[in-house]
C-alpha cells in the first residue's frame, strides 16, 4: 500500500524533524526504554497485521516486529503496537511516535527520496490487483471498462489504477474513501463493482465478507509493489537491525533450521550455520550490530524462520491459502535472498 501526492508533501515538510530524530540513534533509545514500538496495519488486516479479541497481534507484519524485538533483547514479546491508517503511518514514523513502520508499505523511489525513509528488506513481493462478485461473470480486468471501482485514498493505488485504465483506453468511476473499513462496507453493499487494492490485501479482505465464495479475485497484477519495514534515513545501526532480523529469518529457511531443529542445528559443524546460531568462537556479527552473539537464534527460537511464518500467517497452514509464488526462496524460483551472515 502507497501514498498520495498530499501525503508526499506532509512527508517532505516533516523530514527534517524525522532526520533529527534518528540522530539520537533509535537502537539506543530502544534499548533505554525496554521495547519496540512497533506500527502496522489498523484496519486488522488478517495474514499481516490483526488484533484478535484478546488483544493479541498476529500476522507476517507482527513477526517482523517480533523479530527485532527478538534480536534487540532476547524476547520477542517486548513489543508495543501502533495501530495506523495510510494516512498516519508517515507522520508517526517521521516524528518518532514509533521505532520502525511494519505495516504493508510499498518501497519506492519517492518514499526513499522525499520522504526521509529507508528500505531494504522486502518480508512480501506483491502486487495491485482486482476483486469483483461472481456474479458480474468477470475473467479478466480488461473486461471492466465502465466499472465503479472501490479504492482507499492515502495510496498510490489510485494513480495505479488511473494508468492502468487509460492504457488500455477503458473508463471507469472511482469510488473513493479514507479508511479500508469504509472501502470494505462499500464493496459489500453494493456501491461499487469492483475493489483493487494489493493482492494480498484482497486475499484478506475477502476473508472478511459475509459470503467470501461469491467473489473472485481477477488474475492481472497491475503494479509492483514490494512491501517490508521502513526506518528513518541516517540511522544506519538501526536500519541495520530491522533489516538483518528479515535476513536471519531467510537465512534460517535457507539453511533448513526451524524451530524444532534449531537447538539440534546448534551442533552442526557447517562452519556458516555455527556463525550464524552464535556458536562460533571469537566472532562478532552479533556486537559488530550493537546485538547479542544469540541474536540470530533468539530470532528462530521465538519466531521461526520466514517459510513457517509465511505458511502460518499467509499461506497454506492460514485461511488465506496463498501460495509462495514470488516469496519462495531464491533457490526454489523466489525473490527472497538474503546476504551472507558472516
Amino acid at each position: 500500500m502507497k501514498k498520495t501526492l498530499l501525503s508526499a508533501a506532509i512527508g517532505v515538510a516533516a523530514v527534517g524533524f524525522g532526520a533529527v530524530a534518528a540522530q539520537a540513534g533509535t537502537l539506543d533509545d530502544v534499548k533505554a526504554k525496554g521495547f519496540v514500538q512497533c506500527g502496522v496495519n489498523g484496519s486488522n488486516l488478517a495474514g499481516f497485521g490483526a488484533q484478535d479479541s484478546s488483544g493479541n497481534w498476529t500476522g507476517l507484519d507482527v513477526d517482523l516486529c517480533r523479530a527485532v524485538a527478538a534480536a534487540v533483547f532476547g524476547d520477542a514479546t517486548k513489543v508495543k503496537y501502533t495501530p495506523l491508517s495510510a494516512k498516519d503511518r508517515f507522520p508517526a514514523l517521521q516524528s518518532g511516535e514509533i521505532d520502525v513502520l511494519a505495516r504493508n508499505t510499498t518501497w519506492s523511489a519517492s518514499r526513499d527520496s522525499q520522504l526521509g525513509f529507508d528500505f531494504r528488506a522486502v518480508n512480501y513481493y506483491d502486487g495491485q490487483g482486482f476483486m469483483v462478485t461472481k456474479a458480474l461473470n468477470v475473467k479478466s480486468a480488461l473486461e471492466l471498462s465502465g466499472a465503479a471501482v472501490c479504492v482507499q485514498s492515502g495510496t498510490t493505488t489510485e494513480l495505479n489504477l488511473a494508468d492502468y485504465f487509460k492504457a488500455n483506453g477503458m473508463e471507469y468511476k472511482p469510488v473513493v474513501f479514507e479508511k479500508q473499513e469504509e472501502v470494505d462496507a462499500a464493496y459489500q453493499s453494493g456501491r461499487c463493482d469492483v475493489y483493487t487494492t494489493d493482492q494480498s490485501g484482497l486475499y484478506s479482505i475477502r476473508l472478511s465478507l459475509a459470503n467470501p465464495a461469491d467473489h473472485v479475485i481477477l488474475p492481472e497484477i497491475i503494479s509492483k509493489e514490494p512491501l517490508g519495514p521502513a526506518v528513518r534515513q541516517n540511522d544506519s545501526k538501526w536500519f541495520d537491525v530491522v533489516s538483518y532480523a528479515h535476513y536471519a529469518m531467510i537465512t534460517a529457511e535457507d539453511f533448513g533450521i526451524t524451530q524444532a531443529n534449531l537447538d539440534e542445528m546448534t551442533k552442526s559443524e557447517n562452519p556458516d550455520i555455527k556463525r550464524f546460531l552464535g556458536e562460533e568462537k571469537d566472532q562478532t556479527i552479533g556486537k559488530d550490530l550493537g546485538l547479542d552473539e544469540k541474536w540470530a537464534y533468539n530470532i528462530i527460537k521465538q519466531v521461526g524462520n520466514y517459510g513457517e511464518s509465511f505458511e502460518r500467517n499467509v499461506g497454506q497452514g492460514s485461511p488465506l491459502k496463498i501460495e509462495r509464488g514470488l516469496n519462495a526462496l531464491w533457490s526454489k524460483g523466489g525473490l527472497q535472498y538474503a546476504p551472507p551472515i558472516r
